[in-house]
């Protein structure tokens, strides 16, 4: 299952009500870990007098996280070197395949460890900050919040004049990734009447590239990543914010997430994502891959 599905349909939007009651009154406590002490993660003192540091990031996930010419590249990556730069250590990568929802990424790469090598990560990127969600993770720190995600449409400006709505989509042809927050949204729209124009892919990638091949006229989804995929052809693909009429959620904060043990470290975290965005660091790596930055509504 894809980052985007997991992490939008699943964790945040169709679990919201019942962890809201849940967790109601709800005091942290101590938890199993699969790892080892010494597994578990580091504190800020260890980290600084070690050198290193290590983010947890997704695994083939442009523009975020992607491999290219044998190494890792895309904004999280670079956002993981501006906070170990700030904190004076080595940035260390762990590529990790997405789970089926965000709640289980957290305690695998986080705070517990996957039953199988169960080393975690003293940081992992690319976390939605959202109440219901922390809440049900008490033992992980929501921090470092550095963009604002949110649902948009690219359409090729040979076929539309203008964005088109969902209800266009009655008659047309529209991309989505397969098991994303889009899909489940078109598939219902209207009383089911789109879900037979919807066109399912892999990832957005594959969306996009259809899309910019003019195999049909408009893919709609995450907006960074339909910017990125339409990077080289901005002439003639159009971009913009799309609602989504009855849609709980149609815009996300993303952050990072770190062990609830470690607040120091959560704190230096936070610090040096905040220096990011007051300069205009931040910015400038989501410009570098043709993204728009949007910052965090605190």
């Amino acid at each position: 299952m894809s980052v985007l599905s997991r992490m939008t349909a699943f964790a945040l939007l169709l679990f919201a009500g019942e962890a809201a009651a849940a967790c109601k009154d709800f005091v942290p406590g101590q938890r199993p870990q699969n790892t080892a002490r010494e597994d578990v993660g580091a504190d800020y003192d260890t980290i600084v007098e070690r050198g290193w540091i290590e983010f947890a990031v997704y695994e083939d996930f442009p523009p975020f996280s992607f491999k290219k010419a044998g190494e890792q590249q895309g904004v999280d990556i670079e956002i993981g070197r501006l906070i170990a730069s700030e904190l004076g250590v080595e940035p260390r990568f762990m590529v990790v395949a997405a789970d089926e929802n965000v709640d289980n990424d957290l305690r695998n790469f986080v705070w517990k460890g996957p039953i199988v090598n169960g080393r975690v990560a003293n940081v992992m990127l690319h976390i939605p900050y959202n109440e219901d969600l922390a809440c049900r993770n008490d033992q992980v720190v929501f921090t470092g919040q550095y963009f604002n995600e949110r649902i948009g449409i690219a359409w090729d400006r040979e076929t539309y004049d203008e964005a088109p709505s969902p209800a266009y989509f009655r008659y047309d042809v529209v991309g989505v990734e397969n098991d994303s927050l889009a899909d489940f949204y078109l598939s219902s729209a209207f009383g089911g009447q789109v879900r037979d124009k919807v066109k399912r892919f892999t990832n957005y990638t594959d969306a996009m590239d259809a899309l910019n091949g003019g195999d049909f006229g408009a893919v709609v989804g995450p907006l960074a990543q339909l910017q990125y995929g339409a990077r080289d052809n901005v002439d003639r693909i159009g971009l913009s914010d799309m609602a989504l009429p009855g849609l709980a959620l149609g815009e996300w904060t993303l952050g990072v997430a770190v062990r609830h043990t470690y607040r120091q470290l959560g704190y230096a975290v936070d610090d040096a994502v905040q220096a990011g965005l007051t300069d205009g660091r931040v910015a400038a790596i989501f410009e570098k891959y043709g993204l728009i930055h949007r910052k965090p509504d605190w």
